[in-house]
């Protein structure tokens, strides 16, 4: 549609008369370049105000993101700190990162029931049936622990977290498991077990106080080590797998942290962990619900027929292990960043020491699960597994008491009575 000023250059300026051109087009000039320059104004004018609309609104919306979400406003604030409560003396506050994950949920228990502080953290992937975690969620919710549904990538999360609770120690377990599946979704692994260790130490580091860190290390890293049992001192520059790299990637990379920063940390060497609440990955877990539902199970066997072994290590050992690991750390000695002095770094194996067959764990499963298995024998496939694992425990045992306690034929019958009891099983199909 033509604008008026356009129309103004074809009508004389009053009715019924006729002006000299060259003035007309004089006028008509001066009357584009205003309208030009009014035009302009209201367009920057129209610019500004759609600017600070969309300012405004980003605000309003950043605040109901706060006000809303799952990590941010006052009653989660409120959440947070009555479950970051003490309630002994000389007792914890401690931040438990994968809080829903199956060691992760059994250690809060155990720092909570005897008055320690804590909070937990858990991203709820899908990596498996995110069911199982929100139901040790829910057991958590019962003991009064709040976790926190966020990513420990999340730099403003971590922040918001260390302003509200000065944490003396954090227990970190958050990570991506599993060796095979790094094959699939490689990704996933540096995500979690790299950016994501490095994003919390650095919310550890600027923290004040720094707290004392625990993690969660894997005997993985020990790769393809022949020498056994193996130890905090052997080379662990062979791993077998991603999933193991990126573990002995996090051993470097807080070592740097502790040098650099004073950091205070301990990893642990955790050696095939088992038990009530596990995780559904775990041959043990996945073999009891295939011989229930009369499914063949795949067992690999080594090079030559050898069959593989395994450090089976019940979960309240790992506990135990776990929560030595926090009593015994000395503190940081950095302060907003800068170090102070030489801070505590070590690393310890957390195992059994007694390696038992694949088979032989079959045959303890066939036996609480009165059922025999269907087996399907296969040479093991270059997809990061390893052979055998073993590992010598003289020095947790010195430094942390650590005496595991727990054979594999009383830890699977206590997994098993919770597999039945928790998934329903009742002639031969599972009620759930």
């Amino acid at each position: 549609m033509p604008s008026l000023a356009g129309e103004a250059l074809f009508l004389p300026s009053t009715p019924g008369k006729f002006k000299d051109k060259s003035h007309t087009m004089h006028r008509q000039f001066h009357r584009c370049f205003a309208s030009t320059s009014t035009m302009f104004l209201w367009a920057l004018f129209l610019v500004v105000l759609t600017a600070s609309y969309l300012s405004f609104q980003s605000f309003v919306d950043s605040s109901s993101k706060y006000l809303s979400s799952a990590w941010g406003g006052i009653q989660w604030e409120k959440q947070v700190r009555a479950s970051a409560q003490i309630h002994r003396l000389n007792g914890l506050s401690v931040l438990v990162t994968g809080a829903a994950g199956f060691v992760g949920t059994h250690v809060s228990l155990a720092l909570k029931k005897r008055g320690d502080g804590i909070v937990g953290l858990d991203n709820f992937n899908n990596y498996y049936d995110p069911t199982l975690k929100k139901a040790r969620q829910s057991l958590l919710n019962s003991h009064n622990i709040f976790v926190v549904e966020g990513d420990v990538n999340d730099q403003r999360m971590l922040a918001k977290l260390f302003d509200i609770v000065a944490f003396s120690h954090v227990m970190h377990l958050a990570a991506q498991a599993g060796v095979r599946y790094a094959m699939e979704n490689p990704n996933s692994y540096v995500h979690s077990n790299i950016a994501g260790l490095v994003t919390l130490l650095e919310a550890c580091k600027n923290a004040n106080p720094q707290p004392a860190i625990t993690w969660a290390s894997s005997s993985s890293v020990y790769g393809l080590n022949e020498k056994v049992p193996f130890s905090e001192s052997d080379k662990t520059d062979q791993p077998a797998s991603l999933y193991a790299a990126t573990k002995k990637a996090g051993e470097e990379i807080t070592h740097t942290y502790n040098h650099i920063y004073g950091l205070s940390i301990t990893g642990l060497r955790f050696f095939t962990v088992y038990g009530p609440w596990g995780r559904p990955d775990m041959a043990y877990f996945s073999f009891t619900r295939n011989i229930l539902l009369g499914k063949p199970i795949t067992v690999y066997r080594g090079k030559n027929g050898v069959n593989l072994a395994r450090d089976f290590t019940y979960i309240d050992d790992i506990v135990k292990g776990c929560v030595a690991s926090l009593d015994t750390a000395k503190r940081s000695t950095g302060s907003g960043g800068k170090k102070r002095g030489p801070a505590q770094y070590r690393i310890f194996n957390l195992g059994n020491k007694s390696p038992v067959t694949v088979p032989m764990m079959v045959g303890i499963l066939e036996k609480h699960l009165k059922k025999k298995a269907k087996k399907n024998i296969i040479e093991m496939p270059g997809n990061g597994d390893v052979p055998f694992t073993h590992a010598n425990i003289s020095s947790a045992g010195t430094e942390l008491g650590y005496k595991p306690s727990t054979d594999l034929q009383t830890g699977l019958k206590k997994f098993v009575r919770w597999y039945l009891s928790y998934y329903g099983y009742n002639h031969g199909k599972f009620v759930m």
